[in-house]
């Protein structure tokens, strides 16, 4: 990674501190404040030293100070103590600011854009690289104020007691930043390689995970474990790599910071014994002066030897802010950011489309221009081979997938209005049944105010209740992640009962009957007739047959509709209609 992209990725990771700006602040006020608790502290054990040792005072005459003494170890603690929650809470709260920020980002996406990724590299910017920013939040920002404060404060102290003492102090401070520098430019590159192996090994092996039944039938499960097994051991090193570099950074610092206190001691020692004389203004090196530079001189350097311990974790929120911020960059805005402030039009809905051209999410083109209207109450069927683009089409009217051109809803831009009050206006069933809650009755969304009767109607209709009675818990049985306890059709069953409750205007259908047996297809795609008629709908399928009961068939070749209009009168035409029924085309997407 080069010097720009570092400082780019710093200057991003301080823009994250407004979350938790007030806690940030805090912590370095606690942090302040227990420097001058230490100076403190130091101060009055040095003078307690030289009175007890050099001028013999009673320990009865000096209780006030015992008693100050301790009140500056209590203090202290205390500081450490709430020093240490401010700056959890900070992380904490950057963190979650940051999540949200991705979550955002990933609903505004939508499935289409998701998908170009493997899930497991998703958890792991939301877990992993999140996460490990937690101690550069925590710990190393409040200790960046503390490492400047700190030090200069007790050479405040020093200089007038003794300036032999203050001046090595000064002189070997810079020391430890620089070889800190040197150490932690590696370290960052080598948490970046870190984050991305992580979230390579993370996708693969979830995917693999997806697919251990085809991999098992295909006779690859072996191969499969071998190649696990490898980018593992490339990760054990990679992670061994990361240590050490962090190992050797806190070494290098234990290093200066002990050389310095040595060179302390020695001068002090010399001084008594009358070698050395210089340093304490004419008044001599007195016991005050040695025990107060020597019990500062580890606290001086304190700061810069946690400045050096924290410094890994700026190279690990360098190497996890560089995956999150390219795909914040990436990603599309949220629809409330993108969509002006319009009225939204009122029902009927008709949606005029003009040299529509689909985008990918970085704005390249996916189809051709396309023309087309749906009015009102239209039930249009989208038919054409695998990879025409209908799906396609179909993304761009949930909003999830960005489009050139004009898509007028009432006349007003689709991309100009709110994306939440549209999609409100949708019915949507897809190939792959989406069920994110935890029961049958919570992945219907079922309305508060629906009817008993109403409800047992759309169960039936959408062949749910063939299989109801069999689930231990009926509407209330758990399914797990995704709908895991329930097979494929029965998933879809229910992502289209759900589709039939929803009081929506538009009804979208991407192969609605995949995953069912031909008795529940049969009945399935009957409900959703019934449904049509009630609503504007659009569906893709490739089933030829029963296509003159929709008023319009569509016909997409190549990203393009090149056909429309009622099914009879274009397969009579010479065309794509007229090909497909030749060629009998069935295929699955």
């Amino acid at each position: 990674m080069n010097t720009s992209r570092q400082h780019d990725l710093l200057r991003w990771l301080r823009q994250q501190r407004h979350y938790g700006a007030r806690s940030l602040r805090l912590a370095s006020l606690y942090g302040c404040l227990g420097a001058l608790v230490i100076i403190a502290q130091a101060t009055l054990l040095a003078s307690l030293l030289q009175n007890l040792i050099v001028l013999h005072t009673p320990r009865a005459a000096l209780t006030a100070d015992f008693l100050l003494l301790l009140l500056c170890f209590i203090l202290r603690a205390g500081l450490n103590y709430a020093r240490e929650v401010a700056g959890y809470r900070a992380g904490e709260a950057i963190r979650r600011g940051l999540r949200q920020q991705v979550l955002d980002r990933l609903e505004a996406a939508g499935p289409a854009w998701i998908q170009g990724k493997p899930a497991g590299s998703w958890s792991t910017l939301l877990l992993e690289h999140i996460e490990e920013m937690q101690a550069y939040y925590a710990r190393y920002l409040p200790q960046m104020s503390l490492a400047l404060f700190i030090p200069v404060a007790i050479l405040l102290v020093i200089f007038p007691v003794n300036w032999a003492a203050g001046l090595i102090l000064l002189v070997t401070a810079p020391l430890i930043p620089l070889f800190m520098a040197l150490v932690g430019m590696g370290a960052a590159e080598a948490n970046r390689r870190h984050f991305q192996a992580l979230a390579r090994l993370s996708g693969d092996f979830y995917d693999r995970l997806r697919g251990r039944e085809t991999l098992r039938l295909f006779h690859r499960a072996a191969a499969e474990q071998q190649a696990i097994a490898q980018s593992t051991a490339d990760f054990r090193q990679r992670t061994m790599e990361v240590l050490r570099l962090a190992f050797l950074s806190s070494a290098v610092l234990e290093f200066f910071a002990s050389l310095a206190i040595a060179v302390v001691a020695v001068y002090f020692g010399f001084s008594y014994l009358g070698e050395l004389n210089f340093g304490h203004y004419g008044t001599g090196v007195t016991l005050f002066a040695g025990f107060l530079a020597l019990i500062l001189a580890p606290e001086f350097f304190q700061p810069l030897r946690d400045l050096g311990t924290f410094y890994h974790a700026k190279a690990q929120a360098i190497g996890g802010a560089d995956a999150l911020e390219a795909f914040l960059s990436e990603a599309p805005e949220s629809a409330a950011a993108q969509s002006r402030a319009l009225p939204f039009p009122v029902a009927p809905y008709t949606l005029e489309a003009r040299d529509v051209i689909i985008l990918t999410a970085r704005g390249e083109p996916l189809s051709q221009p396309l023309q087309f209207t749906l009015t009102p109450g239209k039930r249009i069927a989208l038919i054409g081979q695998s990879g025409a683009g209908k799906t396609a089409l179909l993304n761009v009217l949930l909003g999830f997938l960005p489009y050139a051109g004009s898509l007028r809803l009432n006349g007003l831009e689709l991309r100009d209005l709110p994306r939440a009050q549209w999609q409100q206006l949708l019915a949507w069933v897809g190939q792959h049944p989406s069920l994110p809650a935890n029961s049958v009755k919570d992945n219907l969304f079922i309305d508060q105010d629906a009817q008993h009767d109403a409800l047992a109607d759309v169960l039936a209709r959408a062949g749910v209740q063939e299989f109801l009675p069999r689930l231990p818990q009926g509407l209330e049985t758990p399914i797990g992640d995704g709908g895991t306890g329930l097979s494929v059709g029965q998933a879809q069953r229910i992502a289209v009962a759900r589709a039939l409750l929803k009081s929506a205007h538009f009804l979208l259908l991407d192969e609605p009957a995949s995953g069912l047996d031909s008795l529940s297809e049969k009945r399935v795609m009957q409900a959703l007739r019934d449904a049509a008629t009630r609503q504007t709908t659009l569906m893709i399928t490739h089933q030829l047959t029963d296509l003159e009961s929709w008023d319009e068939v569509w016909v997409m070749q190549s990203g393009q509709l090149v056909q429309q209009g009622p099914w009879q009168a274009l397969i009579e035409q010479d065309g794509a209609a007229r090909n497909l029924v030749q060629r009998g085309v069935e295929e699955p997407l």
